[in-house]
């Protein structure tokens, strides 16, 4: 009779024979991603944002024609209008307008391309507000300013955001270079900014977002400008209007070649076909409020050449020694004169691009070394618990919620490097991709856990009846019973005969079912059918949609600290509780445990506790809770290895059902012509057990010159009166739950391949 063991293994995955291979994950990944882009393309953006770019082309054709129209007297449809005359005591009263200092003993920022953040203080500058509010300083310039205002008009556009709960402030500017016509430069004095200004809701945390153009005097460190929510246009013509008098002929001078060169650009971008197809401003805005921003740089203690040989080292690094770059401190009022309203701005901390741009570089290489040594730690412990015995220890959750983490990290770094233009994209790009390969990794470690411990709370079906037409003559013609040996209770000391095992009867004959023709199926059908038939399919598919949801998720400030809060205290809870329910330690090396902690909990740490962090998140003091509980978490698995899974409960629960592997047996009957106690189902030898107190020795133990028989004999008497009883004795034998027997050493080199009975396949608990 052939081996059912060595018939079994053949129709495994890379046998030889039985069904057919499973099918790659790599064609089922490739299917998948081609149908979700099908059904996610949307054509008809590109569409839409072509139709905007070339309406955006013709508005400025026409704002320029009218601009040089009015630049050169002639007929036009634009004026620039007067600079408001109760504007310049308001902007004093908060010390706005600056003056020019000594160039050997002090200057301003000649460029202020990079973040400002500030605290934004809210004023009510309504002329009913003001009225009730005489104790400011500056009320009665502003009561000047409001005079005339629409109070009606102002109630409406003040709707939309909660602007009393606003206290934050957030600028991003960019200076351009200066304005070259014919060779010239119009000015070396005043230089064009462009950026966005964001103010945060204390209570939501959420941003409006401010589009804003200005300029800045780089003399007196004066900078002006308007700012106008997402979608609505600003007309950089009426620039010279916010200006002093005695330079609104020079700013006028900068627009026109400024439009220009817009109009240029947007045209080779229409003709190059590279059409923005961002539907992000379609939902919409927050507010509609206008508002023009002003704002004063601080004088800075340093002679203006330093401070341009300190501009050009940093534009051009040539690694010469320059000063210490001075903070960038500034005050301003951000005014909306439709909607009533003024925020002060102060308490500001600059920070210039370039600088900006080393600490992403900085945390972008930390960030991928710490995936690194994740990785490495990652692929150690695989290939330690390759095994199915080792993968029945350890927990899937485990792995499944560290995927979690890193797939949320991966979208989080390729949507930063996105917005970092520049050296810090490339360098955005390491972590992103190693966080993607661990994510993918630890999804499928995941899912090979499970698919090995999936057995474990299979029940086995119920035998079905014999068939109506089985004939007594067809059951005796069958193979004979089995005989199998029957524990003995632990109280018993009588020897049992073993019992026959009846053979389980034919099952009762299934109809014939056609398969439905393939060819008749919808595509519908089909795909669904292939996402249910193909495990790795599922798999995909799965991880898609969980990884869009969480993408989703994030994006909202509460819900993402709320996930970071739930994914790190799920890294080892669910290997302790496994290691519990199981009675069995974890598997985990204490390299793979203690560095994976480190690594995870520095990259939370930075973002949650640092408060110089990229993102400019504020720190939380609950993450230092978080950081113990993790730490808790992951002593406790490794005092599990040392003092076992259960040393930290009550005695009540100490308990763990766990299979008994070598109960009471009874010895054959001595005028048996084989005193053993079967044969082992893996090696086929005999199974002898005697105590080994008394000299006795199994047969596999027995040399080719038979030496040991009276020692055996002994043994057999003893097991015959008493049935085996001693410790050592009985760990030579291991009866499955299929009570199905083995020799221990060998059922141990067997469940370290797999943990399947090798006679009838069924699942077996751990030795």
């Amino acid at each position: 009779m052939d081996n059912p063991a060595r018939d079994e293994e053949t129709s495994l995955p890379g046998g030889g024979g039985g069904p057919a291979r499973q099918r790659s994950s790599i064609p089922s990944f490739l299917f998948i991603s081609f149908m979700l882009f099908m059904l996610t393309s949307h054509n008809g953006d590109e569409y839409l944002a072509r139709h905007q770019y070339q309406e955006a082309l013709q508005s400025l054709t026409h704002q320029l024609g009218n601009y040089t129209a009015w630049m050169n007297g002639t007929d036009s449809e634009f004026s620039v209008p007067d600079r408001d005359p109760t504007l310049e005591a308001l902007l004093n009263d908060f010390k706005i307008q600056g003056s020019i200092p000594n160039p050997q003993e002090a200057c301003y920022y000649s460029n202020v391309t990079g973040f400002i953040h500030a605290a934004a203080h809210y004023h009510n500058i309504t002329p009913t507000a003001l009225s009730k509010n005489v104790t400011a300083p500056w009320n009665p310039h502003a009561q000047i300013y409001m005079d005339g205002v629409n109070e009606t008009a102002i109630v409406e556009a003040f709707e939309g955001w909660n602007w009393t709960a606003t206290d934050k402030m957030a600028l991003s500017v960019v200076e351009k270079l200066p304005t070259h016509v014919n060779g010239t430069t119009l000015s070396d004095t005043i230089s064009l900014v462009h950026g966005r200004i964001e103010l945060t809701d204390a209570i939501t945390n959420e941003d409006l977002r401010l589009e804003f153009e200005g300029v800045h005097f780089i003399l007196n460190g004066s900078i002006y400008g308007l700012a106008e929510p997402p979608g609505h246009h600003i007309d950089i013509r009426l620039l010279p209007s916010l200006v002093p008098t005695s330079s609104k002929n020079e700013i006028a001078r900068l627009i026109e070649p400024e439009l220009a060169s817009r109009i240029n650009k947007l045209r080779n971008l229409i003709d190059a076909g590279i059409i923005d197809s961002d539907n992000s401003n379609d939902d919409p805005p927050k507010s509609t409020c206008p508002f023009t921003f002003y704002a004063q740089l601080h004088q800075i203690n340093v002679p203006e050449y330093l401070m341009q040989e300190l501009e050009e080292e940093i534009q051009k690094p040539t690694g010469v020694w320059t000063i210490s770059t001075p903070k960038l401190v500034a005050n301003g009022l951000l005014v909306s004169k439709e909607c009533g309203l003024m925020f002060e701005m102060n308490e500001t901390k600059g920070l210039r691009s370039r600088a900006f741009f080393r600490k992403v570089t900085t945390y972008a290489s930390l960030s991928g070394l710490t995936y690194l040594a994740l990785l490495v730690l990652f692929s150690r412990q695989t290939e330690r618990s390759r095994t199915p015995s080792g993968l029945a220890r350890v927990s899937r959750w485990t792995f499944l919620s560290q995927s979690t983490v890193d797939s949320v990290s991966f979208a989080g770094h390729i949507t930063f490097a996105i917005l970092a233009e520049g050296r810090p994209s490339i360098s955005l790009v390491a972590p992103a991709f190693l966080a993607c390969i661990l994510f993918v990794h630890e999804a499928q470690f995941s899912v090979l856990i499970h698919q090995i411990q999936l057995p474990e709370d299979v029940v086995p079906p119920t035998p079905l009846p014999p068939a109506s037409g089985t004939s007594a003559a067809q059951t005796a013609a069958g193979n004979e019973p089995r005989q199998r040996p029957m524990p003995l209770a632990s109280d018993d000391r009588t020897p049992r005969r073993p019992t026959p095992t009846p053979t389980p009867p034919a099952p009762a004959p299934t109809p014939n079912n056609t398969p439905t023709n393939p060819a008749s199926r919808s595509f519908i059908s089909f795909f669904f059918h292939h996402i249910r038939t193909d495990p790795q399919a599922r798999l995909w598919v799965t991880l898609f949609v969980f990884l869009t949801f969480i993408v989703r998720v994030i994006l909202s400030p509460l819900l993402s600290m709320v996930f970071v809060a739930i994914t790190y205290s799920f890294i080892w809870l669910p290997q302790i509780i496994r290691s519990i329910r199981r009675g069995r330690t974890s598997g985990l090396s204490k390299e793979y445990i203690i560095g994976t902690t480190i690594c995870r909990l520095y990259l939370a740490l930075y973002f949650l506790a640092c408060p110089k962090n990229v993102l400019d998140v504020e720190p939380r003091r609950w993450v230092y809770v978080l950081t113990a509980f993790v730490c808790l978490q992951g002593t406790i698995v490794m005092l599990q290895d040392w003092l076992g899974p259960n040393f930290f409960l009550p005695k009540r629960f100490l308990k763990v059902k766990t299979y008994d592997y070598h109960p009471l047996l009874p010895m054959p009957d001595p005028e048996a012509p084989e005193q053993s106690l079967g044969d082992c189902a893996i090696c086929m030898d005999a199974i002898v057990a005697e105590s080994r107190g008394r000299g006795g020795a199994s047969e596999k133990e027995l040399d080719a010159d038979g030496e040991g028989g009276s020692k055996k004999s002994s043994g057999l008497l003893s097991g015959l009166q008493m049935g085996i009883e001693g410790a050592g004795a009985r760990r030579i034998y291991s009866l499955a739950p299929c009570s199905h027997l083995f020799h221990t050493e060998c059922l141990e080199k067997w469940l370290a391949i797999k943990n399947i009975c090798p006679q009838c396949r069924r699942p077996l608990p751990p030795l």
